[in-house]
């Protein structure tokens, strides 16, 4: 019984890491789709969410949803300059090009940082109070702030489904993944379209960036490279350019890492994640919710 108590545990901390990559993989998987760009600057957009954050409450004491509206402003603006500066000009050119610009904005972002802050940890304020809530007498338990991470993410998502799903901008996005040239033909401004993708998938790394940092407390310069890999793992693992395969994925991403950690093989954990992916690609090459039509997002 108390190996069952074990698994409902980690199964609420899997969750909650398993939310923070969904956040991070979205924005891969909506760029992909759309531009068939793999942005690996991504993760290093997370990190700048989570110091805008940071500074956000050090130097105007903000609360916990203050700094979240601060940090994902702020990457959504990061996100669509990036787009502009460094993708926009590429646009007609090979993928490969495109792919070493995103590694080159990737160590910018990163050393400019190191440069400006340091590459040490820096505490993350306490602006969310802690609350535990146990369950099966006290040997289960979750805390507030695993309960802020849950409702975020799934707001964000229905969001995020919603401006897709719903709007003359989503369908915009959806045209435009679709079919580039007749999206163009039907009078689709392309530029504004894939500035907008960027904005989104930005402002949710923004959200991630902000939730590591109440989460676990702590952040530093290099804290978007490794995550922004998994999330990318993630979203292909649940299906590139899927919405929902990326949400899906990056659950599984959380709940996996989590799991080999607590059963005793942390040293591994990494290895098992990317051998998962290997697995279902060699039995589903398109990701769990991929498909052969077309349509990405």
């Amino acid at each position: 019984m108390d190996q069952f108590y074990v698994f409902l545990q980690q199964l609420i901390n899997g969750i909650s890491l398993g939310s923070i990559y969904a956040l991070i993989a979205l924005g891969y998987t909506m760029v992909y789709g759309i531009i068939k760009l793999i942005n690996f600057a991504h993760g290093d957009i997370y990190m700048m969410g989570a110091f805008a954050a940071y500074f956000s409450v050090a130097w105007f004491r903000l609360n916990f949803i203050g700094a979240l509206l601060v940090s994902m402003a702020v990457c959504t603006i990061l996100g669509v300059l990036i787009e502009r500066v460094a993708y926009k000009p590429l646009r007609g050119a090979t993928r490969i090009a495109a792919l070493i610009t995103a590694i080159g904005i990737s160590f910018l972002l990163e050393y400019v940082m190191v440069y400006r802050v340091g590459a040490h940890s820096r505490a993350f304020p306490d602006i969310l109070p802690t609350a535990r809530y146990a369950f099966f007498d006290g040997k289960v338990f979750i805390t507030s702030k695993e309960l802020m991470i849950y409702g975020i993410t799934l707001l964000l998502v229905v969001a995020l489904q919603f401006i897709v799903r719903r709007t003359k901008t989503g369908k915009a996005m959806r045209a435009v993944a679709f079919d580039r040239e007749a999206a163009m033909l039907m009078g689709i401004d392309i530029d504004t379209t894939i500035s907008v993708t960027f904005a989104l998938g930005s402002a949710l790394a923004g959200a991630a960036g902000v939730l590591v940092g109440v989460y676990y407390g702590a952040i530093n310069p290099l804290m978007g490279m490794v995550p922004g890999l998994k999330a990318f793992v993630a979203a292909v693992l649940g299906g590139i350019g899927i919405i929902p395969g990326a949400a899906l994925g990056g659950m599984l991403m959380g709940l996996i890492e989590t799991f080999v950690i607590a059963y005793g093989q942390s040293t591994y954990r990494d290895a098992v994640a990317f051998a998962l992916l290997i697995l279902i690609l060699l039995i589903k090459p398109t990701g769990i919710l991929g498909g052969n039509n077309r349509e990405k997002i």
